[in-house]
């Protein structure tokens, strides 16, 4: 979304480019009007016990001073180990895994350790809102590809044609925030074959990894031929484990890469907090018999939020990954305003979403969806359910 008032002269140019948060937005009406927040994608229920636990453990046990810079010794431990069982990929926890603040920060210090300003760096759209204040703050300039609905399936032809000499790196979020897709192996190599054929970096945002359904294998781009050393991969804890306050996530990336990116990460946050990498560590040693669960558990609440809006006349490709859904409201005879239904939502039907707008680079390709999370409690997604029916 672009502002319309003019800046203010002691304010830098960088920030004219984007708006405040309208997922934030939306979580503030909805608590105005006191409607149901499926906008923000954030649980409403408990964390699991055993990292709650463990936060509590480390917190009496005094851990409460910087960790390492580049995260606590037992946590690049156990996320290097989780990476290599699932995956295969042997990180190096002393020079190629750094943990930071959210995979939010991790983004932004990639970007800020590898773009120069006026590079181009390439993002499917529609995107997570981030990507667009990112790109102003490091400089890059976006070139969008379009995901095309239903499927949200890339046309190759326009995937090449955004590649250029001044192609800088492609962002690669899989499984996708805000439609739900997950990316196959053909298109990841795809992607694997531009960025090596035009010396790009693939910067992927894995946020959801664990979060996949209906049998559907997350791929890292890390994983594919001569990918690792051209690849930044980033995830976190915060969506695996309903932690999205505890801001934990973590880059993983050749040397070369992460000293860069650690620089940056010093002087952007210094670190993580301290407990609550002990905490994550301890979560991450104990997941595998949990990942199941989160994916059994995730599967139900698409459906219990999916099977309402389909019955209620929107038009909807069911997720394949992550916990959103892009629904087509056109259907309702409602004008292909997103902005004014998703107020009329919060208002009179007492459910909050997210205008699809948001997620494009032209407002119009985004204007006949909004996007509802269902990382909520079942109470909480029937009552939503008997509110849109």
């Amino acid at each position: 979304m672009l502002p319309t008032e003019v800046p203010h002269p002691h304010v830098a140019r960088r920030t004219a480019v984007f708006t405040e948060s309208v997922i934030r937005e939306m979580t503030r009406l909805a608590m105005l009007h006191g409607a149901i927040n499926l906008a923000q994608g954030y649980p409403d229920f408990p964390a699991p016990d055993f990292i709650k636990r463990a936060a509590i453990d480390a917190i009496n046990a005094d851990l409460n001073q910087y960790a390492i810079t580049w995260g606590a010794p037992r946590l690049r431990d156990a996320i290097a180990a989780k990476t290599k069982l699932h995956y295969k990929l042997d990180f190096d926890p002393a020079r190629e895994i750094t943990v930071t603040c959210g995979a939010t920060e991790a983004m932004m210090a990639t970007l800020l350790a590898v773009v120069e300003p006026g590079d181009e760096v390439i993002v499917f759209e529609p995107f997570y809102e981030n990507y667009v204040p990112d790109a102003a703050m490091s400089g890059a300039e976006l070139v969008f590809v379009e995901l095309h609905a239903p499927g949200f399936t890339f046309d190759p032809a326009e995937l090449r044609a955004a590649f250029s000499e001044r192609t800088r790196a492609i962002i690669v979020n899989t499984p996708n925030n805000p439609s739900g897709k997950v990316f196959t192996r053909e298109e990841l190599q795809q992607v694997a074959a531009l960025c090596q054929e035009f010396d790009a970096l693939c910067i992927t945002d894995e946020i959801y990894e664990h979060i996949v359904y209906d049998g559907r294998p997350h791929i890292p781009m890390a994983t594919l031929p001569g990918m690792y050393e051209r690849t930044i991969t980033i995830s976190g804890l915060s969506k695996t484990f309903s932690v999205t306050g505890w801001r934990l996530g973590y880059v993983l990336a050749p040397p070369a890469l992460s000293n860069a990116i650690r620089k940056v990460h010093d002087f952007l946050t210094v670190g993580a907090p301290a407990p609550l990498q002990e905490a994550a560590a301890t979560a991450m040693e104990q997941a595998e018999a949990y990942y199941p669960e989160l994916r059994a558990m995730y599967t139900r609440k698409r459906e219990q939020l999916l099977l309402p809006l389909l019955e209620s006349g929107y038009r909807c490709h069911s997720p394949e990954g992550a916990y959103y859904i892009m629904a087509d409201f056109t259907g309702l005879g409602f004008p292909g305003d997103d902005v004014a239904f998703a107020r009329h939502l919060i208002e009179n039907a007492g459910v909050a979403a997210v205008p699809g707008s948001s997620f494009y680079r032209h407002r119009d390709e985004g204007a006949h969806f909004v996007r509802f999370t269902f990382s909520k409690s079942e109470e909480t997604l029937a009552e939503a359910a008997r509110r849109l029916r």
